[in-house]
Parts: C-alpha cells; structure tokens; sequence
C-alpha cells in the first residue's frame, strides 16, 4: 500500500460535484484532494471551502496549478476535449485521470500517442461502466461465448438538469468574462472545423455531445465483450418535436444542438453477428434510462443501467440459459459503485503499474467510430460534413 495520491481536480462543474468529489472525500486511503481548479472563481471558492481545500490550492488557471507543484497526479473533469491538458499534466509529470470525452479528433489522440510517457501506463481515460460489477460479469459469461449474434444499445437521456437535482450542484452566477470566452469560443470552433469540417452547428454538436460523450460508453461496453463494431452498414440521425412538449431542453443546447437528435446506426460484429446502437434525446422522459442486450446461441444477457449521477444504483444483469431441459434466469445486482472501482483502477495504475481498462488506443477507437457512424449518417442524407468525418466519406468507409 502507498500514500494518498495528491490529486488536483480541473473542472468542479455536475460530474465532480454529483460523483467524483464526494468519492474521493470518503476514500482518503486512494487519494487526497490536494488542489481545486475551475474556470469561473466563484464554483472554485465555493467547492473549495466545502472540501477545506486551502486559498492557496484553489486555481481559475490550470497552469497554475500544475506549476504550484505538490500533486501526484490530476483529474480532468472540464466540459470539452481533455487532449491539451492530458499533454500537459504529463508535461509536469503527473499521472491523468480523464474523464471522457478525452479528444474529438483522431489527431489528437494521435498526437497523444507520439507524446505519452512509454516507461509506465499513465493515463486512465474515464468509462466508469465497464469497471461496472454487472458489466464485468456479462463480459466474464461472453468470453466463453463464441456465436454472439446481436448486441442491441439503447440510450433514453432526459435533460440533464432533471439527472442533477439531487445533486444541488453548484453553477456560476455570472458570465465568464469576454476574454476567458474567447478563448472558449476559438477552441471550439478549431474542434468544429478539425472533425466536421463546415458542418452545420447542430451536426457538430451532435457529434461531439450526443456520438463522442454519450453514445461512446456503449461502444467501450462492446470493447469489454471482445465485440466491437465491424462495419457501420446504416445509420442516421433525426430531430422529431410534440405539440404535447412540457419541459425545454435549457442548457443541454449547448451540448447537443437548438433541438437535441435521435441517433440509431445498425451494423457488423467481428464474429459475424449484427448491433444495433440508438441514442434518444427525450425531453420529457422522466428517468435516464440505458439497455444493452446481447443474444447468443445459448442464451442472452441484459444490462439496465441507472442515471449515472446515481451512486450505488445497481446495474441489473439478467442472464438467461438452460438448465437441463428448463429456461433459467438469473437477475445479478451489486452494490459496489463502477465509479469508485474506477478510481480503485486509478490508484493500482499509480502505485503499481497496473494498465486502466482504457487507455489511448481504446479511446481512439472509439472516436474513429462515432466518426464512422457521423460518415454513414452523411453519406445516406447528403448531411454536410468535412475534417476528419468528411474524410470518411470521400473514402466511402
């Protein structure tokens, strides 16, 4: 066993308000929160006093806090791409925990891969569901399943706002200032023009909210089954409202676009069976609420997920096989919370060594394929499209 890592946490918005604080606050034998940095002052003074963390460790400037030393490691939990700085907590050699999405572009990941410290593992990129106890238990049956003939994902995301209010999270009361804005506003639109090229706002937003934050989590589920997608055959996206609409979509524009999408791509596995992925935004869905089905020559296995903002909310497992010549179901449920088997992954990477379910070569492929679907998607409707994705298309891949 080794000390505490001494953690710096960039970013102090929902996820480390509602999940990763408060778990590093009750695990003090993994870690210890040893400096707080966010972009808006008033979220670090206030997050800052409720964890004790001292004036002098709370930053509005990440380079701040990596130059004021006294970290083993960071954790990226800003709203964007983490590429820059992952690049630059390793720069200060530090270990990274980084929440997803880790880029929006395969040069990126790429640039990552040419700059990564190449004498221990370094970084864990953050899907907390495949260290999920349900999730690793479906992967442990499908290993010694050799006929998977579909994997259906199904993803019902309801506004955020309606997943955090039990968290009460903290939020800034003020604007950011035009300068720290602008900076905001010229890094996007970089991203924008690197993956999608001149794409329409709402395409690019889709892409990087609705494919590479959200949708991604399905395709590592299919990495931990050893059944990732093949080929993408199909796919599309469209945007459907109701006169009968009681909620508004608020601040999730931001992230997904003026009227949030549905997304469904239909493709090939590496052992010849089909997947069906779809992504819904639902407006007035009362619960998040997120499926995976897995059918084989013996049997099938489902995962019904919880909001993720709910700590200690079992995934259910539900398999089901033959026993002699009856049907038999068994419904597994655990207690143990993925996030915090994930920053258990985190320390063992740390102090030993030990390789993260994801590092980058996982989450490269991951962005390669939310780029596949976005290709097909533009191929079928005619959907503008350039960058990286556009590449895709002119290929025909």
């Amino acid at each position: 066993m080794s000390a505490p890592i001494r953690m710096g946490v960039l970013g102090l918005g929902a996820v480390a308000q509602a999940v990763h604080l408060p778990l590093m606050a009750r695990r003090p034998d993994l870690v210890t929160i040893s400096a707080v940095c966010d972009i808006a002052d008033e979220v670090t003074a206030a997050i800052g006093g409720r964890y004790g963390i001292p004036e002098s460790r709370r930053f509005s400037r990440y380079d701040d806090m990596l130059e004021a030393g006294g970290l083993d490691a960071v954790m990226i939990l800003a709203r964007g791409s983490h590429a820059n700085e992952v690049l630059r907590g390793w720069q200060a050699g530090l270990f990274v925990f980084c929440e997803k999405p880790l880029a929006y572009t395969l040069a990126q990941v790429d640039d990552l891969i040419a700059a990564q410290p190449t004498d221990r593992p370094s970084l864990l990129v953050g899907y907390m569901k495949q260290y999920d106890p349900a999730v690793q238990a479906a992967a442990a049956i499908l290993a010694g399943i050799d006929d998977i003939r579909s994997i259906e994902a199904t993803v019902l995301h309801p506004p955020g706002a309606s997943q955090l209010e039990i968290a009460r999270v903290v939020g800034a009361t003020a604007p950011l200032s035009p300068e720290t804005q602008a900076i905001v506003d010229a890094e996007d639109r970089r991203l924008h023009a690197a993956a999608v090229g001149d794409a329409e706002e709402d395409t690019w937003r889709a892409y990087r909210g609705a494919l590479v934050s959200s949708l991604a989590h399905d395709l590592s589920i299919m990495r931990s089954f050893g059944a990732p997608p093949l080929e993408f055959e199909w796919a599309d996206l469209w945007r459907q409202a109701s006169s009968h609409q009681r909620r508004d979509a608020g601040r999730d524009r931001r992230s997904f676009g003026e009227h949030p999408p549905s997304i469904q791509a239909v493709g090939t596995l590496p052992g010849g069976g089909r997947f069906t992925l779809a992504w819904h935004y639902l407006v007035d869905l009362p619960a998040y609420r997120e499926t995976v089905r897995v059918v084989h020559g013996a049997g099938t296995l489902e995962l019904v997920f919880p909001s993720p903002y709910l700590l200690h909310a079992p995934t259910e497992l539900t398999v089901t096989d033959r026993d002699d010549r009856t049907e038999r179901r068994v419904l597994r449920r655990s207690v143990r919370e993925a996030f915090e088997i994930q920053l258990e992954a985190f320390a063992a990477m740390v102090w030993d060594g030990a390789h993260p379910l994801t590092e980058l070569d996982g989450s490269r492929a991951d962005i390669f394929d939310c780029q596949r679907i976005l290709a097909r998607i533009a191929e079928r409707t005619g959907l503008t499209v350039g960058g990286e994705v556009g590449s895709l298309v002119r290929r025909g891949s």
